[in-house]
């Protein structure tokens, strides 16, 4: 209870009771990057880190370049695959085109679920 005591009538987040005595912070360095706009700044990393060439400036948002280092290769990215391209891996076009003729067929005679108002709406312009 004597735990709970120290907390209590304490504003959460304003003050913290820890304190950094006979705490070990790990090894540091400070690397320097700039972005082509000519904003420079400094990021910490641990010594054990593998720092990328690579980082979003704080001050514009565009990639900056650690100094001192070439820019590295861009990756050849895959483009996305759409729904039609997964579709064409399962069917050729003549087999989608069969489907397609039996879907309007089904849905021109009115035997299609949900669909009989489309045909009678169908039947009423033709014999209009």
């Amino acid at each position: 209870m004597s735990e709970r005591s120290t907390l209590r009538g304490s504003r959460l987040v304003a003050t913290s009771y820890e304190d950094e005595r006979g705490v070990e912070f790990a090894e540091r360095q400070r690397v320097s990057y700039e972005c082509p706009r000519g904003h420079a700044f400094d990021v910490p990393f641990s010594v054990d880190a593998e720092v990328p060439a690579l980082w979003d400036c704080p001050k514009c948002g565009a990639e900056a370049l650690r100094i001192a280092t070439d820019r590295p290769e861009e990756k050849i990215a895959k483009p996305a695959r759409t729904h039609w391209d997964m579709l064409l891996e399962r069917r050729s076009i003549d087999e989608l085109q069969v489907l397609l003729d039996e879907r309007l067929e089904l849905l021109r005679t009115g035997r299609l679920p949900g669909a009989a108002h489309l045909a009678s709406s169908r039947r009423r312009k033709k014999s209009a």
